[in-house]
């Protein structure tokens, strides 16, 4: 993931096609959220959040999904709910016997 920003008027990455373009006074537009003024930091976490999605849409290719259903089906609460929270004492079983 690479962020880069071109002559302080463009931001480009290339993970995605999207850009966020300077409008002066420190505002940003990004590409894919028209009619928004951001900051530079927005801007910036867009741009990393549109990297993030293609990252996604790379991997939920791999096992048959969109992207949109990758998230959709992620964000849903586990069904097996939370892992067990260690105690950071580690119990080992060997042979009948219980070693801490």
């Amino acid at each position: 993931m690479a962020v880069q920003v071109v002559g302080r008027a463009l931001m480009t990455s290339d993970l995605t096609p999207h850009q966020a373009k300077s409008v002066g006074a420190g505002g940003w537009v990004v590409s894919f959220l028209p009619g928004r003024t951001l900051t530079t930091a927005q801007a910036t976490a867009a741009l990393l959040a549109a990297e993030a999605v293609a990252a996604v849409n790379s991997l939920a290719g791999q096992v048959g999904l969109t992207a949109m259903e990758t998230v959709g089906l992620a964000i849903q609460e586990s069904p097996w709910g939370e892992p067990e929270t260690c105690t950071g004492f580690r119990r080992v079983w060997r042979r009948g016997f219980s070693i801490r």
